[in-house]
């Protein structure tokens, strides 16, 4: 008997053809969903590019192509300041959270200890909880324990804020570990330093610098934290943008951003494209 002699409840149900992921890129009002958010997303953006070239002192019209916006925030001097006070936060930052968060990441993923589920979730409260409840509880802590304000608080609270990020990248990093290659070192002989730095740390290396980078771009970028910690003379480039745009926003405001994004963009793309080449290098490697 064919399945067309059958009653249609008892016919047997064809099966759906399993779709790709990538197959629904093919798809017309999925291009054209995507297309609206990349417009939302980013046209904001191109449009403070673009406006930084505006040869206008304001950002109502179109008056002509320039660069000496460019040339007015490279001689600014309170911009210049303001940038070399985030480049050395940045740094010092960058340095700590990095070495702090590679010890902490690799401590989570290789000891088990007693309350370790709970400290695991303390430790990513940073990442979790809002920023501005972050600045004001590190304001209330330097507050109380009577801490002037300037480069100082800044560079310790940047630093807690981003060991979190680190220990995740150095986790994640490590999950694809062999023990078998230590044990393989101690049993020709190798100590557990020299175990260490001669099999773990190489493999280490990729998480480290993409987990440096990403540090270095929050402490970049961060405003809200920066915003409650900070003090005389130590005012970043994020906080002078946002000084002068309470007065206007003028294409010299725009010229800075856009050097702030620029630089921010080049360190995301090049910590994506070392965190990719390692998750591909593990990939092989196993």
């Amino acid at each position: 008997m064919t399945d067309t002699a059958l009653p249609a409840r008892t016919r047997p149900r064809r099966r759906r053809e399993a779709i790709a992921p990538l197959d629904f890129t093919r798809r017309s009002w999925l291009k054209a969903v995507l297309l609206i958010n990349f417009i939302f997303l980013y046209f904001p953006i191109v449009a403070l590019i673009a406006f930084s070239f505006n040869d206008s002192k304001r950002n109502i019209t179109w008056q002509g192509f320039t660069f000496k916006y460019y040339e007015k925030a490279f001689t600014n001097t309170a911009l210049h300041d303001a940038f070399m006070n985030t480049i050395t936060i940045a740094s010092m930052s960058t340095v700590v959270s990095t070495i702090l968060g590679t010890m902490l990441g690799l401590i989570l993923h290789r000891y088990k200890f007693p309350g370790k589920g709970p400290f695991d979730s303390w430790i990513h409260l940073p990442i979790v909880i809002p920023e501005v409840c972050l600045g004001v509880a590190m304001l209330a802590f330097f507050t109380m324990f009577k801490i002037p304000l300037g480069l100082f608080t800044v560079t310790v609270s940047h630093i807690a804020f981003s060991i979190p990020f680190v220990a995740v990248v150095i986790r994640s990093r490590m999950s694809g570990f062999d023990p078998a290659l230590e044990e393989a070192s101690r049993d020709l002989g190798a100590s557990e330093w020299q175990t260490f730095w001669g099999v773990t740390f190489p493999y280490m290396i990729p998480g480290v610098v993409a987990g440096a980078l990403l540090a270095l771009t929050l402490s970049l970028d961060d405003f809200v934290i920066t915003f409650f910690t900070t003090g005389p003379g130590s005012t970043t480039f994020p906080i002078k943008i946002y000084s002068m745009v309470r007065f206007s926003v003028t294409p010299e405001v725009n010229a800075a951003s856009t050097v702030l994004i620029v630089l921010t963009l080049t360190i995301t793309i090049l910590a994506l494209w070392i965190q990719g080449r390692s998750d591909k290098k593990a990939k092989a490697d196993g």
